[in-house]
């Protein structure tokens, strides 16, 4: 079992910026994927951007250019930057993680981005 952790979420206004942490219970270089997700009221669950163990990246159109997701290995930890927030990003952003076909999933954090 792995155990998966994000911070960093809160409210900003359009414009602004967040960074989004997930820390796991295993060494991130154990995962082929990691990935972040989100989720506004009323609607799926759709993929943000993520990374492979490879370091390849793949964002959804909706924030490329303004979203870059990164691994800090000496952290542990995957990171998402958010830039220029628009009120259309207001969802519960949450932070999976791949071991082979074995995936993990955090609780979720909080991102509201008021106009």
């Amino acid at each position: 079992q792995v155990q998966v952790v994000e911070s960093g979420g809160g409210l900003v206004q359009a414009g602004g910026s967040l960074r989004l942490s997930c820390a796991a219970s295993r060494r991130i270089y154990m995962f082929n994927r990691m990935a972040w997700y989100r989720q506004a009221p009323g609607k799926q669950r759709d993929l943000v951007a993520s990374i492979l163990s490879n370091s390849s990246t793949n964002y959804a159109d909706t924030v490329k250019g303004r979203f870059t997701i990164s691994r800090d290995i000496g952290k542990n930890t995957v990171n998402l930057q958010m830039n220029s927030l628009k009120p259309e990003d207001t969802a519960v952003y949450y932070c999976m993680v791949a071991i082979s076909l074995n995936t993990y999933w955090g609780q979720g954090t909080q991102v509201t981005v008021s106009s």
